[in-house]
């Protein structure tokens, strides 16, 4: 089964930005959309960005226009592009498919101080 695993994650100054990176142990071109999802402190996982098999993407309405997800199945490989961050956007970050889901990674840690 594939597995994923991200990095990318760190401290940074609000307004500042990160790279953050999926690598998956297996193929991901049969996955049909991919996501990154965020974890707050003490609230649930919520999905942040997602991406089509076809290059379809969406966004949270709190990121639109700062994040961009991106995927190339040939690398087996998602990332996430984060501009212009906020304190808000501290969490930890998670690569994974749009139901179903598969095994969850570690994620990234994502702190941004103001």
């Amino acid at each position: 089964q594939v597995q994923l695993v991200e990095s990318g994650g760190g401290l940074v100054q609000g307004g500042g930005s990160l790279t953050l990176t999926c690598a998956a142990s297996g193929s991901i071109f049969a996955v049909n959309v991919l996501g990154w999802y965020r974890q707050a402190p003490g609230k649930q996982r919520e999905l942040v960005a997602r991406i089509t098999s076809g290059g379809s993407t969406d966004y949270a309405n709190s990121v639109k226009g700062r994040f961009t997800i991106s995927r190339d199945n040939a690398k087996n490989a998602v990332t996430l592009q984060m501009n212009s961050l906020k304190p808000e956007d501290t969490g930890v970050y998670y690569c994974n498919a749009v139901r179903p889901y598969l095994p969850w990674g570690q994620g990234t840690q994502v702190t941004v101080s103001s």
